[in-house]
């Protein structure tokens, strides 16, 4: 991994092109800012032994590529389950907020009759490239990962299944973690099981909850996700989250849903 989303600038962060999502060429895709929140959340003190059970993130406004920064507290301290709430913030003030709950992890026996990860679906490997809708742009955030279709696409009407892993590093010079990898790319389900043709519709969440049974194993994180839009204009995106040993967990975000003017 040469290049990264974000390098370090002071005490924030400097959003390289690869953040460009496909709404506003000046605008962050929301997956590498949730992991950046998530990676805050990993570095507040006292978690060890302690795993991310569930995060939810609330977008207020478009993140631009630029300079942000971000802060976590523990807002919920426990022996057994804590709640962060960490920040992200821009020029133009807050951006993002996140929610997270982790839970204490530890050995318990369960019965072999009870299944605890559903297997996954076809691998990356038995997967192809999915053929990406027109952004106008060369660089961003659908160049910065690497894709491998086994149902669906983009520019397939319907339900989809995409693994997805890191082609760059969240932030320069260092490992991305799990949690980092779910969060990066948890929030496509919304892009590629869309039911509305793009070029007439817009369609843009505006929050992502990810629960998390277990965390990955590997680079690839598989998002089998379908869409659900009413003629009220909202709607939700469903996923179910895999690595390549089975399910990890589930995301779901809520959409606004309105005709392009």
């Amino acid at each position: 991994m040469s290049e990264a989303f974000y390098e370090v600038a002071g005490e924030g962060f400097s959003a390289t092109e690869l953040t460009r999502g496909p709404w506003d060429p000046d605008a962050q895709h929301a997956g590498p800012p949730s992991a950046l929140l998530g990676r805050e959340v990993e570095r507040i003190g006292g978690g060890e032994g302690f795993q991310v059970a569930r995060v939810s993130l609330e977008i207020l406004s478009p993140v631009p590529i630029g300079p942000v920064r971000v802060e976590a507290e523990v807002v919920r301290p426990g022996r057994r389950v804590r709640l962060v709430e960490a920040s992200l913030r821009g020029e133009a003030g807050e951006l993002m907020k996140a929610r997270a709950w982790l839970i204490r992890s530890g050995e318990i026996e369960i019965p072999d009759d009870v299944e605890t990860t559903p297997a996954p679906p076809p691998g990356p490997e038995e997967g192809s490239k999915p053929e990406f809708f027109s952004t106008g742009q060369d660089v961003g955030y659908h160049t910065a990962m690497e894709w491998r279709s086994v149902g669906g696409g983009f520019r397939e009407p319907g339900p989809a299944t995409v693994w997805m892993r890191m082609g760059c590093q969240l932030v320069a010079g260092e490992d991305p973690t799990p949690l980092q990898r779910t969060l990066v790319a948890a929030d496509v389900g919304n892009g590629i099981s869309a039911v509305l043709d793009w070029r007439r519709f817009l369609f843009i969440n505006v929050d992502l909850s990810v629960h998390l049974e277990r965390m990955p194993e590997g680079e690839w994180i598989c998002v089998d996700a379908t869409t659900l839009p009413q003629p009220s204009g909202i709607g939700t995106a469903e996923s179910v989250l895999f690595d390549q040993r089975g399910r990890i967990g589930r995301a779901a975000q809520a959409l606004l849903i309105a005709e392009r003017s």
